[in-house]
């Protein structure tokens, strides 16, 4: 065979006759394998389609109020926003990470806690001193008001609940109770809305003890005749 026909015969591609030639083979791909087919979205279940809020805007919570600039002293009963009623213990220059600051020690019996504020971020922060009396009647007076629930979903309404407990305003807190209170007669309380209503109770009645010198289950039940009074 010549030079020439050599050439042709090597560039010249092998035709399959089915015999096993030893030598391994390439393996082809089908196209539709190569190429990768897009993920397609899981539908969600009935259960978290129920659990999703519906479409449109986001509750407006409402904001903790920023107490006037107040002075504080050893003994002051004050009200911390997300802690409620606490005592002021000692205002002390402290050293913290090389530098002085005006501490205020609050200690809060109830849970046993004692929370360090700065002098100057306590108006910031929503420390402030018990309410007045006259502005306290203004709460008891709301109490005894009509009861305005929204027709939302249970979770957008307890989460605007949870922030009016945390803002400190007891009028705000006054609007909780009021919403969630039960008469006789009418429909029980699922657990989610007692538990809200009792924290919300709980705190309102801290602050009203303090101020009328009672303890808190005294409070308690002098808030809850006001709730049931016509």
């Amino acid at each position: 065979m010549t030079v020439s026909a050599q050439a042709v015969l090597k560039d010249k591609p092998l035709k399959d006759t089915g015999k096993d030639t030893g030598e391994p083979r390439p393996v082809e791909t089908p196209r539709a394998a190569k190429e990768a087919a897009p993920a397609q979205a899981v539908p969600p279940t009935v259960a978290e389609r129920d659990a999703m809020p519906p479409p449109g805007p986001r509750p407006v919570l409402p904001q903790r109020a920023i107490a006037k600039a107040e002075i504080f002293k050893a003994g002051d009963h004050v009200i911390y926003p997300t802690h409620g009623v606490g005592k002021v213990e000692r205002i002390a220059t402290e050293e913290i990470a090389g530098q002085k600051l005006d501490l205020i020690h609050i200690t809060f019996d109830e849970n046993r806690m004692t929370l360090r504020v700065p002098v100057n971020k306590a108006r910031t922060a929503g420390l402030r001193k018990l309410s007045g009396r006259k502005q306290f009647d203004e709460v008891l007076a709301a109490l005894k008001g009509r009861a305005r629930i929204k027709r939302t979903m249970w979770s957008r309404r307890a989460q605007e609940y949870e922030a009016k407990i945390n803002s400190g305003d007891p009028m705000a807190i006054a609007e909780v109770v009021r919403d969630l209170h039960r008469n006789a007669g009418q429909p029980d309380q699922s657990f989610s809305e007692r538990q809200i209503f009792e924290a919300a109770l709980e705190r309102l009645a801290a602050e009203y003890g303090a101020l009328e010198g009672l303890d808190k289950q005294a409070a308690i039940d002098k808030l809850l005749v006001f709730l049931k009074a016509e």
